[in-house]
């Protein structure tokens, strides 16, 4: 079979761009002519295996990340935009959302920035009454979304908050050390640590500068929201630094950025880097046995196994979701080609529903996307107590997969039939943008297909998709 050929003249030129070198400087480090490299940079060729070879080894430049990063994203994030009903009738074909998120990607990105407003304006005006007269109905993004985004663009790697929080565990002989490690510091601050039942899983009285932690919660959650106290007192200066070059348009947004950044320094101090990435593949990704040499919870584990994607040293590339009961997305992350719906909730085929249904099981479900490419996705569900018979209890499923041709890795691929094409589940990611004809669960019509209505027929749908 013939190699695929490698087209990434946007990351090309910003790379050259990075290093401040005109087209002809940088064409003479790669050993191309400067038309070459042009065309190169507009992708009317692809990239040769001794460019490829030069970047490795003149700039240090990792490979893989030519063929990873934000182009998936943008086709599928455009796609989700252009299905909005305003476009209807002007929406561009596929090869021209591919083009432009290949060739154009910062133009992808102000037009999903531009639909994004015109989302909110509309939502705003659905509720005229509550906005009129109201100093703050100004347009911006919503704080959320503008975080969710970031991080969405990062790949779900913070590569100065993940290295830190490695430096942090130097010595850890266990996931307790690094509890202690943290108690102990924040002690010696002066910091007063108090287990008590209050309601709160976690509250800093800068005041008295006591942190008061819950009796309430497991000890995986107080070990995070500890851990996460510490980045929030000893990680400051490097969380400001990451905001400041985020550049977030409202302070709700970069608070919001910030307990972000916290989290994932607590997240990666748990379960740092290279450490678990090795116990990761020694365990073929066992979600249990990490979840107790690492002393956390699934989700934590999970959640992790989906930022492992540092240059030079990435794992497995996985997708992340967290759905609630009525299916709404509230944690997503997609290493893979898979990418989630910005709006709405995730495919009803996708086993991540039905986890509700067996509590405390794990299940597995081989699928099938629209564009031929095969996943074996994980899901199970979660529940998180209130620590009181009157607490309510809150009730998640998480999804946790990756490409079917990683699954020798994965204990939980033992005994599929990975070879069978029946044994893949037909799924999508939000019904506009799915072009699958005959699913028997289709809510909307899809974008980029014609109709055809018979009032004299009803199938499983009505209306028959051309």
């Amino acid at each position: 079979m013939a190699a695929k050929k490698l087209y990434a003249g946007a990351k090309l030129r910003d790379m050259r761009q990075r290093l401040t070198l005109t087209q002809k400087d940088f064409a003479s480090k790669l050993g191309v002519s400067l038309p070459y490299l042009n065309q190169m940079e507009n992708n009317n060729r692809p990239l040769s295996s001794s460019v490829v070879l030069a970047l490795a080894q003149e700039f240090g430049f990792d490979i893989t990340e030519l063929s990873s990063g934000d182009s998936e994203r943008l086709v599928s994030d455009m796609r989700e935009a252009l299905a909005d009903p305003v476009f209807a009738d002007t929406a561009p074909p596929q090869s021209d959302i591919r083009f432009t998120a290949s060739n154009a990607p910062t133009m992808a990105r102000a037009f999903l920035e531009l639909h994004r407003a015109y989302r909110q304006t509309q939502e705003r005006l659905a509720s005229l009454d509550e906005a009129l007269g109201r100093d703050d109905a100004r347009l911006q993004p919503s704080p959320w979304e503008e975080v969710r985004d970031f991080f969405h663009y990062c790949d779900n790697y913070i590569d100065a908050v993940d290295r830190a929080a490695e430096i942090f565990t130097k010595g850890r002989t266990g996931p307790q050390s690094v509890i202690s490690k943290a108690e102990n510091t924040l002690r010696a601050q002066g910091v007063k640590i108090i287990y008590g039942d209050q309601i709160p899983m976690r509250h800093f009285d800068a005041e008295t500068n006591t942190l008061h932690l819950s009796n309430r919660a497991n000890p995986e959650t107080n070990s995070f929201q500890l851990l996460l106290q510490y980045a929030l007192l000893n990680q400051e200066k490097l969380l400001e630094a990451t905001l400041d070059f985020a550049r977030f348009q409202s302070p709700q947004a970069r608070a919001i950025a910030k307990i972000g950044l916290a989290n994932y320094f607590a997240g990666a101090a748990m379960m740092p880097y290279e450490e678990f990435l090795t116990a990761a593949n020694a365990e073929r990704h066992d979600l249990e046995r990490l979840a107790t040499l690492f002393g956390a919870s699934i989700e934590q584990v999970a959640h992790r196994l989906s930022t492992l994607q540092r240059p030079g040293r990435k794992g497995i590339p996985f997708f992340f979701v967290r759905v609630d009961q009525a299916g709404t997305i509230t944690k997503r992350h997609s290493a893979t080609r898979l990418q989630f719906a910005r709006f709405g909730g995730a495919c009803p085929l996708w086993n991540v529903h039905r986890a509700f249904e067996t509590p405390g099981q794990f299940l597995r479900q081989l699928a099938e996307t629209p564009d031929g490419v095969r996943y074996i996705s994980l899901a199970r569900d979660i529940t998180k107590s209130g620590g009181s018979y009157h607490a309510p209890v809150r009730r998640f499923a998480i999804a946790l997969g990756c490409e079917v041709k990683h699954a020798d890795a994965l204990i939980y691929a033992d005994t599929l039939e990975l070879n069978k094409p029946e044994a893949f589940e037909p799924i999508g990611i939000s019904c506009r943008i799915c072009e699958r004809r005959t699913c028997h669960q289709r809510s909307v019509p899809p974008l980029e297909r014609q109709l055809i209505v018979d009032n004299n027929t009803r199938g499983i749908l009505p209306y028959e998709v051309k």
